[in-house]
């Protein structure tokens, strides 16, 4: 018995030491890596300071260059979006961790339907945010209602489990060289886009995703955060309803909302698009001269 139990805690006592051991390396892995997301998250951490920040998923990522953008409407622009964030759940994560470093002057968010409606996972792409865990309360509960609260509590190593192989090929590949304040430009696609088609969503309400919404709302308004919702461009015809939501939303907290999907102006360009979801970099320095003329008539 007492043999036992020896090995149990020797066993214990090497599975925490290699744990907190594999963190800190992760940690250092992170600090240092050039792939897409780390240097980003790292900047959002420790140097974000910018007037304006851009928010939301592969859309923003891809489809706001700040250097056009802040030439244009006079201030200071980082791109914060986040490829398969998902939906409002990472996009408050994010929020949390930029205020908790600082409070910039206007916050763009890139709005969808996955915003709002019920998906079979809708905390997917807040593993991405994993290795910030444990730096801010309000940004840590969203990971109680996924259920991952108490295993990256547990074990530090387990923070950085999801971006492991890409962090470490990031020590070797640079993915930043042609980045722009957050912006990373897609290559021009091979071939053309034939005609784009009807895309319809599902409308049904998730009550939990419009709470963090509206937490997201109150988190600006209460620190004067001037809050824009934008729908950047997209490949596929949608009718009004599309974004019915986030107007009646709009309408009910007077935020602006610029919409470039529903107008159809960009479905006739294809050559515009990498895919029916993303611009490629000539597409989005035209939308992003467009987005800049538009918000200078909201606030100038």
């Amino acid at each position: 018995m007492k043999k036992t139990f020896l090995t149990f805690l020797c066993l214990t006592i090497a599975l925490f030491v290699t744990d907190r051991t594999g963190g800190i390396v992760m940690q250092w892995v992170c600090r240092h890596s050039n792939d897409v997301l780390s240097p980003k998250l790292q900047y959002v951490q420790d140097g974000i300071h910018e007037d304006m920040v851009l928010m939301g998923t592969s859309r923003c990522h891809h489809h706001y260059v700040p250097s056009i953008i802040s030439d244009s409407v006079g201030i200071t622009v980082y791109n914060a979006g986040v490829g398969g964030s998902g939906n409002i759940f990472a996009h408050y994560i994010m929020l949390c961790h930029i205020l908790s470093r600082y409070t910039p002057k206007i916050i763009c968010l890139d709005v969808a339907p996955t915003d709002y409606n019920q998906q079979r996972s809708p905390f997917s792409g807040t593993n991405l945010y994993s290795s910030l865990f444990g730096r801010n309360e309000s940004a840590d509960s969203v990971y109680r209602l996924a259920g991952s609260y108490w295993p990256y509590k547990i074990s530090h190593l387990y923070r950085y489990n999801v971006r492991a192989s890409s962090n470490l090929w990031g020590l070797l590949l640079n993915r930043q060289q042609d980045s722009d304040k957050g912006y990373i430009p897609l290559p021009c696609p091979e071939h053309r886009l034939s005609a784009p088609e009807f895309e319809d969503t599902d409308q049904s309400i998730d009550s939990l995703k419009m709470e963090y919404l509206k937490r997201f709302i109150a988190e600006c308004r209460q620190r004067k955060i001037k809050l824009v919702f934008v729908a950047s461009p997209k490949y596929t015809l949608v009718d009004n309803s599309y974004y019915g939501i986030f107007r009646s939303i709009a309408d009910e907290y007077s935020i602006p909302f610029l919409d470039y999907h529903t107008s159809k102006r960009y479905q006739t360009h294809p050559e515009l698009f990498k895919d029916v979801n993303h611009l490629w970099d000539q597409g989005a320095r035209l939308f992003s001269r467009e987005f800049s003329c538009d918000l200078k008539q909201i606030f100038h």
